[in-house]
């Protein structure tokens, strides 16, 4: 009998191992800077937690580059008072000043108070296309899924299920789609702006701070050199010609009508001279 349980404890370990292997991408991947730790749960599944304190916060960002497809990664964000705090998902070319880049930043907030998503398409670094939504649950209570999908016809941004943004490319406006982008995720000090525009800052009373992510995933094409072809994975198309379809506008209208916290569209102090042009076709 000890024979057999010593026998299926093993079997176990191995088992949990290759899961382990299999779901390895965090050092795979990505280069990491600052606080970040590397753990795996009870399904090998790997999870990446990363940590903000007085001295650093932490981040990971890819070390392949794309051009268009599907990006995904589940996020536990941090418990309690998270005031000040900036927690991201993104992808961007660099950080020159004719750049592009998009976001989904989750700002935090105060014990009790909802967090809030700020989306955001940067194209030639033109970068105030803010929609910004409370979020409709607890995002510290457990793991949601947070979608990038990016190709040639528009980005769309989803929160699990629910699709709460579509950016459309208009031929004769900027739009995201000449630079390659590599993905980043970060945990970083964000007082000057993250909370009631700053009013209320970071209280690190409460630190260290942690946010967790797992499952990430790219379904995307890279470029393969000056002038070449792009390489795509089997199954391109079904989301390089993703757009959203009636029912899937209509999750984003009961977004916008039941959580929407900013959209720059409405902001006619920042726009004094006029909306940006897409604000009226998209």
């Amino acid at each position: 009998m000890a024979a057999r349980r010593a026998l299926a404890a093993a079997v176990a370990v191995a088992l949990l191992a290759a899961s382990a292997s299999a779901d390895s991408w965090l050092y795979e991947k990505f280069t990491t800077d600052g606080h970040v730790r590397a753990d795996y749960n009870a399904q090998g599944q790997q999870v990446t937690s990363l940590i903000l304190d007085r001295q650093s916060g932490g981040a990971f960002y890819s070390r392949q580059k794309y051009l268009y497809g599907v990006f995904s990664i589940q996020m536990k964000l941090i418990r309690g008072n998270s005031a000040g705090t900036v927690t991201s998902f993104y992808l961007t070319s660099g950080d020159g000043p004719g750049h592009d880049e998009i976001d989904m930043e989750f700002m935090g907030n105060s014990s009790g108070e909802p967090v809030v998503l700020n989306t955001n398409v940067w194209a030639a670094g033109d970068g105030k296309k803010e929609q910004q939504f409370y979020l409709w649950f607890d995002p510290a209570a457990d793991f949601h899924t947070y979608t990038i999908i990016w190709n040639d016809r528009n980005v769309i941004f989803k929160v699990d299920d629910l699709f709460i943004r579509s950016f459309r490319r208009h031929a004769d406006l900027p739009y995201p789609g000449v630079k390659p982008m590599s993905v980043h995720a970060t945990l970083w000090d964000g007082s000057f702006w993250a909370t009631q525009q700053g009013k209320v800052k970071v209280d690190w009373a409460g630190a260290p701070f942690v946010v967790s992510y797992r499952g990430y995933s790219a379904d995307a094409c890279t470029p393969d050199g000056d002038g070449r072809p792009l390489s795509c994975p089997a199954g391109t198309d079904r989301w390089m010609t993703r757009q959203l379809d009636a029912a899937e506008w209509g999750t984003v209208a009961w977004a916008r009508k039941n959580y929407m916290h900013y959209n720059y569209c409405e902001d006619g102090w920042r726009f004094p001279q006029g909306f940006p042009a897409e604000c009226s076709r998209n």
